[in-house]
């Protein structure tokens, strides 16, 4: 599965369209930061409600495919700025996480 793939989820809406071809090979849902940083997956969707330019640090240090910023919480400039020179793709949904992760589960992962 692929970034363009996620796309697919019609409750995903693009806010920053970074590199769709990148792999996605698992799902994390996660807001501590320090915590995604050691435990979230090189090629992950990461699920998150945090909307500030540290998650694209975040991220961009576990070579996280895509970000999913849910229950309808969005990002801001910086952030928005930050992912498009990081290459970050970053996806919002109204669902919460326990519904976006339902997403993910529905497309295989």
């Amino acid at each position: 599965m692929t970034v363009r793939d996620l796309l697919a989820v019609s409750d995903f809406k693009v806010a920053v369209e970074g590199d769709l071809d990148l792999p996605v090979s698992c799902g994390y849902m996660g807001d501590l930061l320090s915590v995604v940083m050691g435990y979230a997956e090189e090629e992950s969707a990461w699920i998150t409600i945090q909307s500030h330019v540290n998650i694209v640090a975040v991220a961009t240090l576990r070579g996280v495919s895509a970000i999913i910023i849910a229950h309808g919480f969005e990002a801001d400039e910086d952030t928005i700025e930050t992912a498009k020179e990081e290459n970050i793709t970053i996806l919002t949904t109204e669902l919460n996480p326990f519904d976006a992760a339902k997403k993910l589960v529905e497309l295989g992962l």
